[in-house]
């Protein structure tokens, strides 16, 4: 029932990104390039058993076609993410990964995120606290689960997975180099998969990322005969550099974040690089998606971060993007690149 045992070496993770990959997004990707796991964005547990849960609730959206999916939570207070947790594995995802990584302030604010590199104890506490909220939704699965709402899901008639991943995704140390203390420590926790981020804390994403660290992790991995995958994730431009990265370090997947904007092609492995009209096409649909899924809770804007990836290395990007980027609705979209069409055929 351990999905993790039936994915190829190495099998591909789409990140889990702020306003990235959210569900019109995932659905592109689904269509076009599907990842062999696929994350959410990252929700605020705390916002989730708040008065905030009914806009977060549409960062939950997903299809059975996004199979295995995880939702990422972040929080330090374990009551807090043991009911979110409940929530969520009630809900019918694949897993749960706790966010130990994000750099973001407003996220270390509250103590979480990479704050959690921090205070073991706490870190231990919240991943506790991860389990016993799964355990919680089996024990209430036949029960009605309209106590906190639901948007619409397309799985909103699916019951709790019968296996349900526990994983952690961090960096390699928060100001300095913390592997030898932070990863077995987590390790120690009988985690279903660790993911990677081959900086430090500090460094954000100004350095390069360095993957020897990944291939340690898998050393104090196979040391401690623990079964935890190790995913690697960092710089990954697509899925070529990918394999070159498992094989160099012995992981058994690879993650990949800022590769995957404009291109939801990257996990197809196709080897032809989809053409200017198609890219288009695509973006119009994607545009079109986000307006029908999010539009009535989401800024049109949001989208908009896209459009420098889809539209780019061709004659007459630059004056395309700039009138992309004053739209407002996906019609406008769609009428600037019928435009745009015309006048290159």
């Amino acid at each position: 029932m351990n999905f993790w045992n039936k994915l190829p070496k190495p099998f591909f993770c789409l990140a889990p990104m702020s306003d990235v990959t959210d569900e019109p997004f995932r659905r592109m990707l689904a269509k076009y390039g599907k990842p062999d796991v696929t994350w959410t964005e990252f929700v605020s547990a705390d916002g989730l058993v708040s008065e905030g849960r009914e806009v977060l609730k549409y960062d939950l959206l997903y299809t059975e076609k996004e199979r295995p999916i995880i939702v990422q939570l972040f929080s330090s207070n374990p009551s807090r993410m043991r009911e979110a947790s409940k929530y969520v594995a009630l809900l019918g995802f694949d897993g749960i990964d706790i966010n130990m990584g994000c750099p973001d302030k407003s996220v270390e604010k509250q103590g979480a995120g990479a704050a959690m590199m921090k205070d073991k104890k706490k870190a231990g506490e919240i991943i506790q606290a991860v389990k016993d909220g799964i355990e919680d939704a089996r024990k209430s699965k036949n029960k009605s689960r309209a106590s906190m709402g639901t948007a619409r899901h397309d799985s909103a008639e699916s019951k709790i997975r019968k296996f349900i991943s526990v994983s952690v995704k961090t960096r390699i140390g928060y100001n300095k180099n913390q592997i030898n203390e932070w990863i077995p420590f987590l390790l120690s926790q009988e985690l279903d998969a660790l993911t990677i981020h081959a900086r430090m804390r500090k460094e954000m994403s100004l350095v390069p990322a360095r993957w020897g660290h990944v291939k340690e992790v898998v050393e104090i991995r196979n040391k401690m005969g623990v079964k935890t995958k190790i995913i690697g994730n960092g710089d990954v431009v697509d899925a070529d550099d990918g394999r070159k990265k498992y094989e160099e370090t012995g992981c058994d997947g690879v993650m990949i974040g800022r590769g995957v904007f404009g291109n939801p092609w990257i996990f197809s492995h196709r080897e032809k690089i989809p053409t200017t009209k198609e890219k288009l096409k695509v973006l119009v649909e994607h545009t079109k998606l986000y307006e029908k899924l999010l539009g009535k809770v989401k800024n049109f804007a949001v989208m908009k971060k896209h459009y420098k990836a889809y539209v780019n290395g061709f004659d007459g990007a630059k004056e395309l993007r700039v009138k992309l980027m004053e739209t407002n609705s996906a019609k406008e979209v769609e009428q600037i690149i019928k435009e745009f069409l015309k006048q290159t055929k």
